[in-house]
């Protein structure tokens, strides 16, 4: 179970292989954001800087459709606005719904992109639990191991992890479509750029890794958004989206290069007091459980 107020919910183009998925926030969630990756596409994360004057976030969209997919944000904001949702003016509500892409148009249809209404859908899908995993909502198209182009990679997907320690609980929702390897605990291979035979091409030589001539550019990307009901500010949920992508150093190989736009956000609701350094390792941690997990076959990915 994902902490409490949170939900998610998914819209899914199987034919299309895109599709986007949105992540509702209880009132009063604070927010932080971590850009590492060279090649991002986002909406509103310079909001979540900690030296803005924002506090409050509504909700969070992770897309595909490359930079075009930002589009569904304008549905989660129109189905936040009906429900009441939203940073409260003298003119009305205005939804804060930071959002961030992932480059899937090289796996369907190059037109088929996630637009206002299926960033509606999802949005009004949204439940605390029963949440589809794998090939779904912004983990449709994706794909991993592509350092060795396209034709090595696997199929990547989406997953949840959650994690507690006394009250604390702490979730990390990963759309997994990385230029990288993925690394199970053990340091092993669990997926990614794979030989006809089965056999993983960096089983022999990690280093061969570092020869990403053949990797489609700009083509990838990894999203996460770790939701917890800690109590802290925002200048700690930024350090916390900061600590998370150790996890995802952890469980790709490589991450955060010039061809990913790796990208983690903290959502923090603050019904529960903890120690915000336990927390932010805690949060690492599930985000390297929860990009395994995304391309583990009892996801359906």
């Amino acid at each position: 179970m994902i902490p409490d107020g949170f939900a998610i919910g998914h819209w899914s183009d199987e034919r299309g292989r895109t599709g986007c998925t949105v992540i509702l926030c209880p009132p009063g969630t604070v927010g932080g954001c971590d850009v590492r990756g060279s090649s991002p596409g986002t909406r509103e994360t310079a909001l979540l800087d900690s030296a803005k004057k924002m506090e409050e976030v509504h909700a969070v969209l992770l897309t595909g459709g490359s930079a075009f997919g930002l589009a569904a944000a304008d549905g989660v904001m129109r189905f936040l606005e009906e429900e009441g949702r939203g940073y409260r003016t003298p003119w009305g509500i205005v939804p804060i719904v930071p959002a961030a892409v992932v480059f899937d148009l090289n796996t369907g249809s190059p037109r088929a992109r996630p637009g206002p209404d299926s960033g509606y859908s999802a949005a009004r899908a949204a439940a605390p639990d029963g949440f589809a995993e794998g090939s779904v909502g912004a983990g449709t198209g994706t794909s991993v191991g592509k350092w060795g182009g396209m034709a090595y990679a696997m199929p990547g997907g989406f997953a949840v992890e959650t994690l507690r320690r006394g009250r604390l609980v702490v979730s990390a929702a990963a759309v997994v479509n990385a230029l990288g390897d993925i690394i199970g605990e053990r340091g092993d291979i669990v997926a990614g750029a794979r030989e006809p035979s089965g056999a993983w091409r960096a089983s022999g030589d990690p280093l061969v890794r570092c020869d990403a001539a053949a990797a489609p550019q700009a083509t990838n990307t990894v999203l996460v958004a770790v939701m917890t009901n800690l109590r802290c500010s925002k200048v700690e949920a930024n350090r916390i989206a900061s600590r998370a992508h150790d996890g995802m150093a952890r469980a790709i190989r490589p991450a955060h290069t010039s061809f990913d736009g790796d990208t983690i956000f903290c959502l923090a609701s603050g019904s529960a007091d903890a120690d915000v350094d336990c927390a932010a390792e805690i949060a690492a941690e599930a985000t390297a459980r929860a990009i395994r997990r995304a391309v583990s076959p009892g996801t359906g990915a």
